[in-house]
């Protein structure tokens, strides 16, 4: 279903921006309980206060909903709208609409997206080997478009068609540096539009945080001139997920993600290490390139009333080729966490984490899981 929480971080917000989705998940074909949240229209508008190693704190508002397109279909997941503003203590703003609407049967699933940034951030150069002492800073400001309407094609198979547009403007960067000595695609701003397909085979059973299930998803965007896109290139990703309950309520989450581009790729569509969903530890984007590889574990345990705790690995790499993720100058994370959970039945929690990796650590201060 590629959830807007879940979409990889180049083709949504900026690094590290994260809205809290409330998708209470029913899979067709299961009953939902007297008790399920997906028989009740939830308004929700609260504050938000997060943090990780990009922004450092961030403070803001969110207003959720969730909501049936008809009444009393248990049968099919609640629908969800969601609209964020948030400022960081570090000058970066956003601000966000996106949902995901779950017609009867869910033969037909759309989820959408549009948003505005501005966001400073940090470049250390292009490939595996970049140097810490290389870090210089840079502005820009981004609109983006993001559209994903989809049909189930046959038991937990959805096939879709994935809309994306992109304006990258106002760069401010020192010239002379490394985005004038490496060339770097889109540094005077510019436009992407691109289409592609996605297909899924998600037998979760919950969307927001599994307890056991399969998710496995593949999807392209294709960006061409004639779509308006300055730039000509494909973006091929894929994410293989899988839960399992190993005893009890504890839960090992394991996670094989890949994203590889071919073409002239811009700036804030390169595949970007680190985050506070992959490779914690690590800044988002500490580590950029055309491709990149991450595998990732996490095993969840439940310890008493509403906390709970996690421990945490991953190793990943980049590379301008497929053949350069490999074993040379291979990143790890590892590092532990605690859960408090804000909302049991729709299993939302509120997430402590802390990330280790090469000469690179932090804290984040997050809603929802890492995946």
């Amino acid at each position: 279903m590629i959830p807007v929480a879940q979409l990889p971080d180049h083709i949504k917000l900026p690094d590290h921006i994260r809205i809290p989705v409330k998708v209470p998940v029913h899979l067709p074909g299961r009953q939902a309980t007297p008790e399920s949240p997906a028989k009740v229209r939830h308004i929700l508008i609260l504050p938000i206060i997060a943090r990780s190693i990009e922004t450092g704190w961030s403070f803001g508002v969110v207003s959720a909903s969730t909501f049936h397109l008809q009444a009393h279909d248990s049968a099919t997941r609640t629908s969800n709208a969601q609209a964020v503003a948030l400022y960081t203590t570090r000058g970066q703003f956003v601000a966000a609409l996106n949902g995901s609407i779950y017609f009867p049967g869910e033969r037909f699933i759309v989820n959408e997206q549009l948003s505005y940034s501005s966001f400073p951030d940090n470049f250390w150069g292009l490939g595996k080997s970049t140097q810490d002492s290389s870090k210089e800073s840079y502005k820009f400001k981004q609109y983006y478009v993001y559209l994903h309407p989809q049909r189930r094609v046959g038991s937990n198979l959805f096939l879709g068609l994935v809309f994306e547009h992109q304006r990258v403007f106002d760069i401010n960067y020192d010239a002379g540096k490394l985005f004038d000595k490496e060339n770097i695609a889109g540094r005077l701003g510019y436009r992407i539009s691109g289409l592609g397909l996605s297909f899924t085979y998600d037998t979760r059973n919950n969307a927001f945080s599994p307890s056991k299930g399969t998710m496995m998803q593949f999807w392209f965007d294709h960006f061409l001139p004639f779509l308006g896109s300055d730039f000509q290139y494909t973006n091929y990703n894929v994410d293989i997920r899988r839960f399992i309950r190993v005893y009890k309520d504890q839960v090992l989450a394991l996670q094989a993600f890949g994203q590889f581009t071919g073409g002239d790729v811009p700036l804030r569509s390169l595949a970007a290490l680190g985050g506070a969903n992959s490779m914690r530890g690590y800044y988002a984007g500490r580590f950029r390139d055309k491709n990149q590889g991450v595998l990732q574990a996490e095993y969840r345990v439940p310890l008493f009333g509403r906390l709970g705790a996690v421990g945490f690995a991953g190793i990943g790499n980049v590379g301008p080729k497929l053949e350069d993720i490999d074993f040379k100058c291979l990143k790890y994370s590892y590092g532990g966490g605690l859960r408090i959970a804000l909302n049991k039945s729709e299993k939302l929690n509120l997430r402590l984490d802390y990330g280790l990796g090469k000469h690179s650590q932090g804290f984040y201060l997050q809603l929802g899981e890492a995946f």
